[in-house]
């Protein structure tokens, strides 16, 4: 009877001890005295289970942590987790995006910012998650290594005494009804090869074929697949490596902005960044010295196809390079052809136009001649932009501007830009006078005026409607405030400096973890027998070869390969296959 059949009987008994147990008296096969352990079983308060305690409560937890599944886990949350810093803007890598975030989104900004979402890579949770993958995948590796180093040190088992059990077994007669005509290394008593011969042939075979092999007696142990459980362990010690470089490469790498209009020159050096985030062991003995100039920058968009009309299809930058001690040389930066220089990736991130003006003060003189550039706020390059004059004189001016590179005049009067390439260009600003606030130590941002204390001359609640121009031309500001003059439009790239000194070794560990991976798919862990069976009372040394083999994990193709080997051996000894 099976331990299944007994444990449902003895279930059976304790419910039929429960119902009757009240009365076994009425039962007259039990003593009087008779006292029913089951039905004292019944009645007792539960299970004593040894308590943990705290060591052991941590040893549960570690093993937990280490076990490949959680790995797997962490591995798949560390993927979802790096996916909202591909959705908002990041400080470290586009700080003007999340101002504009901000100004877009006024009230989500502040919940994804206490959620550290425009820090991600930096964020508690992120670093939580990475940190814990790295334990979890060192915790896997080591004793994995321990236990493959000493498996490869193992000698292959012994020979089943059966191997008709077995996947792939058959056997093949050795008998001289079998043996093929002219077969060498035969015993000349019997004709046959002998069972020391095969057993040889076995192991050299075998050996030929990539396996370790052993032998016991009249048979042979072989495996193979080693590389398998190699392959995994490469693949986990590189996304290890992975990590490690990250981490390490993160801190002695930076990451710069620059906006650069046409006709400027940017230099490698710290001041000359808009926004710069170094690591934390950073030194500026880092920044290689090079110049980058700004040449032209070229957007081509779609004039064929109606639905798409005003879309761009393409982004060019020609710019003008030199590194120190250098010649200077022209390249192209585009949309995903990064510039290498300096030990840096040069990233081209936006681009828009820019205002080239010319504000005189009241007294007459030039206050400000500069080139201002604006941000985009529609697909179409509707774009705005500040500009501050601190020098003019009696007071000093701040203007928001805004423009419409293909204007067109709606019907409430307002404009509009129909198109983003410049085909009506057109500046329209709301001029202020008063305290621009730049001289009490406070930041202030280069996109926006603070108009708190200021009073409006030109604009929308001023008596003077907002000042209009196109380039080439000059208008005066109210109340002799001075005039402004539009010399023109040009435009600008958003460029993002990217120095990594982990790079290599990221891709070096990236192809180690697909290499391995590939090697702990593909190579199969299988054993394999071949064993000489002597026939009881054979008066002529005929015995039978027996082949089988085992799949450590699946393996499709072990039977046809436990085939090959058979045909193969009995062929080297000269014995006939049976058909």
């Amino acid at each position: 009877m099976s331990r299944q059949s007994e444990s449902e009987n003895d279930l059976t008994g304790t419910d039929q001890a429960t119902n009757e147990g009240a009365d076994t008296a009425s039962d007259p096969q039990r003593p009087s005295d008779h006292v029913d352990g089951t039905a004292a079983a019944t009645t007792d308060a539960g299970v004593n289970q040894p308590k943990l305690g705290f060591v052991g409560y941590v040893r549960f937890f570690w093993r937990q942590l280490t076990s490949m599944r959680t790995a797997l886990f962490l591995l798949m949350m560390l993927a979802l987790a790096a996916i909202p810093g591909s959705l908002v803007p990041q400080r470290t890598a586009d700080p003007n995006g999340v101002v504009q975030y901000k100004a877009d989104h006024a009230t989500l900004y502040p919940i994804l910012d206490k959620l550290q979402v425009f820090d991600t890579y930096t964020s508690v949770w992120f670093s939580a998650i990475y940190l814990l993958l790295f334990v979890s995948l060192i915790g896997c590796i080591v004793p994995r290594t321990r236990h493959h180093w000493q498996a490869l040190r193992t000698r292959p088992p012994k020979t089943p005494v059966r191997l008709t059990r077995l996947a792939g077994f058959r056997t093949v007669a050795v008998e001289p009804d079998t043996m093929a005509d002219g077969a060498t290394g035969t015993d000349a008593a019997t004709g046959l090869p002998s069972v020391d011969r095969a057993v040889t042939r076995a192991m050299a075979l075998l050996k030929r074929s990539g396996y370790r092999v052993e032998r016991f007696g009249d048979s042979v142990s072989a495996e193979r697949g080693y590389l398998r459980e190699t392959g995994n362990l490469v693949f986990h010690a590189a996304l290890v490596g992975v990590l490690i470089a990250v981490g390490i490469g993160g801190g002695f790498g930076y990451t710069g902005q620059r906006l650069l209009v046409e006709g400027q020159t940017f230099s490698n050096v710290l001041g000359s960044y808009d926004s710069f985030n170094p690591g934390r062991w950073f030194n500026q003995e880092q920044l290689k010295g090079y110049n980058l100039t700004l040449d032209k920058f070229v957007t081509k968009y779609e004039e064929r196809n109606l639905n798409a009309l005003g879309q761009a299809t393409d982004y060019s930058a020609t710019v003008t390079s030199k590194e120190k001690g250098g010649e200077s040389k022209t390249s192209r930066l585009g949309v995903n052809e990064p510039l290498s220089i300096g030990g840096t990736n040069v990233y081209l991130l936006g681009n828009g136009y820019a205002m080239n003006v010319t504000v005189r003060d009241g007294d007459g003189n030039v206050a400000f001649q500069d080139v201002v550039p604006f941000l985009p706020a529609d697909a179409n390059y509707t774009s705005t932009g500040v500009i501050k004059v601190p020098d003019a004189s009696p007071d000093q001016l701040g203007m928001v501007g805004f423009f419409y590179p293909t204007a067109v005049k709606q019907t409430t009067g307002a404009y509009a830009s129909t198109y983003p390439d410049i085909e009506n260009p057109l500046l329209s600003l709301q001029v202020y006078t008063g305290d621009l606030g730049l001289d009490d130590g406070v930041p202030r941002s280069v996109y926006q005026l603070d108009t708190k204390g200021l009073t409006q001359i030109a604009g929308t609640k001023a008596d003077t409607a907002s000042i209009q121009l196109k380039p080439g031309q000059t208008k005066k500001l109210p109340g002799d405030a001075g005039s402004i003059t539009f010399d023109g439009v040009k435009r600008y790239v958003s460029l993002d400096v990217h120095h990594d000194p982990s790079q290599l070794f990221v891709g070096g560990f990236a192809v180690l973890a697909v290499l391995g991976l590939l090697t702990s798919l593909f190579v199969p862990r299988r054993r394999v027998w071949v064993k000489v069976v002597p026939r009881t009372g054979a008066a002529n040394g005929e015995y039978d070869l027996e082949y089988a083999g085992l799949a450590r994990g699946e393996d499709p193709n072990l039977e046809r390969a436990v085939g090959e080997i058979a045909t193969r051996h009995t062929s080297d000894l000269g014995v006939r296959m049976p058909q």
